[in-house]
């Protein structure tokens, strides 16, 4: 169980590079990239914050763990014919005409063959299920193999290969699907149609109930993502609209949060249509999942001070990426492929190693995050030296060393320079223009305005 929650704290992180994704399709005007890019990795700032803070708590006390055990610990597990199945009848009309597997007949005769405790061990029939395929093999009365009426069957294709091409047969419908959309979206919401939306959205609750506003929009985002059944779609459709202005940053997060609510409910029916015989610890999963994002909206959300830590995050990456576009690609390989790969292998030399580096990282975070305040807020109180970030070296305190290697290197491919023509915008510019969309922004509340 303990490892399954730290995968979900993963899997809560991994999710958001959907609408991170999305706001790429915005990467050609830079008030609306900036605006976008912000919406999306709001997401971002608020599971990595979560999960800096619930990860340690987890691995020392596991209190998610222990409350979910305490929620669950009443429900019984059942027989295999109590099984309900949401899913299949949506999915298997189409799955099975591209992929149809047999993985319970294969893994339970390597569960049975291969362990050395069960009194059926056989070393030659281990052999031969772990070689064999997960994939369905279709053989006609005289155990003559033939091929099944699916996709991939009998292509002389391994299944990692079959699973590289699916997958990236997914992704590729997925985005697609995505930019359709983000298309179709800005050219719906153009001219009246936007400023209604916008004054309605961003709009606040009238006299007394004017706090509620934000908690109104948490539940609307919780309970429109139950209805998609897909966290990554709901964001991923706000992220356009956040672009082109017609909801705000600060709207964008609860609805955000509602969403990480909304989407426990999928985790739920997996839950409930899975093996009933383990019914008690696939529930528990699921509420794990669900007490990890309650937990994390009651830490960042009702408190002005806290809340403000995923905005300034967003609005931060958002003002750099309107500045260096390409900065957007490098978040996406650093934050989504780098950095997991690097802690993995990590883990895998030595859990040392890995505590060491995440430690060094902690206090180096921490470190700079004390010498911004100190001179924003305190600077006589430091050493002449320490007043400014000018005591590093350029590359160590700014992007624009790698901008102009960047630069250089794409002016001169015929895709980019149409790109390069463009003149460049300065960061006065940038933040002149983030400070100019926050005055005209309508904010929830005056306690989130930055």
């Amino acid at each position: 169980m303990r490892p399954a929650v730290n995968l979900i704290m993963g899997a809560n992180i991994g999710t958001t590079v959907t609408n991170t994704i999305v706001s790429l399709g915005q990467s050609m005007d830079r008030k609306q990239f900036r605006r976008a890019f912000a919406g999306a990795t709001v997401h971002d700032c608020f599971n990595w914050l979560c999960v800096a803070i619930f990860l340690p708590l987890e691995a020392i006390f596991h209190p998610i763990e222990e409350l979910s055990h305490i929620i669950v610990k009443g429900i019984g597990n059942g027989t295999s014919e109590e099984s309900p199945d949401f899913f299949s009848v949506l999915t298997d009309p189409l799955t099975t005409l591209v992929v149809q597997m047999d993985t319970k007949t294969v893994l339970d005769s390597m569960t049975r063959f291969c362990s050395e405790q069960d009194l059926q061990y056989n070393e030659t029939e281990c052999a031969y299920w772990m070689s064999r395929t997960l994939m369905k093999v279709c053989t006609d009365e005289h155990n003559q193999v033939y091929t099944c009426n699916f996709l991939f069957s009998n292509r002389g294709l391994s299944d990692t290969l079959t699973g590289l091409l699916l997958l990236a047969i997914s992704l590729v419908l997925l985005i697609s699907c995505l930019t359709i959309l983000v298309k179709i979206l800005q050219s719906l919401l153009m001219g009246s149609v936007a400023g209604r939306l916008k004054k309605n959205i961003n709009s606040n609750l009238p006299g007394m109930f004017k706090p509620l506003t934000g908690y109104i929009f948490l539940v609307v985002g919780m309970v429109l993502t139950f209805l998609l059944q897909s966290s990554s779609v709901f964001t991923s459709t706000l992220t356009p609209l956040v672009g082109i202005g017609v909801i705000s940053l600060e709207r964008m997060y609860p609805l955000t949060l509602g969403s990480n609510i909304g989407t426990t409910t999928t985790s739920m029916l997996a839950a409930l249509a899975s093996d009933p015989s383990k019914r008690q610890q696939t529930i528990q999963i699921a509420v794990c999942h669900l007490l990890f994002n309650v937990f994390g909206i009651l830490v960042f959300f009702p408190f002005p001070i806290m809340r403000q830590l995923p905005l300034r995050g967003a609005k931060f990456l958002g003002t750099t990426t309107a500045k260096y576009r390409w900065f957007a690609i490098l978040y996406l390989l650093l934050v989504f492929v780098l950095a997991p790969l690097s802690l993995l292998g990590l883990s895998l030399i030595h859990t040392g190693l890995l505590l060491a580096v995440v430690g060094l990282a902690v206090v180096m975070a921490l470190a700079i995050t004390t010498l911004n305040l100190l001179q924003k807020h305190a600077p006589h109180r430091l050493p002449p030296v320490f007043k400014n970030w000018l005591f590093l070296p350029e590359c160590l305190r700014s992007l624009k060393p790698i901008d102009r290697l960047i630069t250089a290197v794409f002016s001169h491919l015929p895709c980019c320079k149409s790109l390069a023509n463009i003149a460049p915008t300065t960061e006065a510019t940038v933040e002149e223009g983030a400070k100019v969309s926050e005055k005209r922004t309508v904010v929830i509340d005056k306690t989130t305005t930055i």
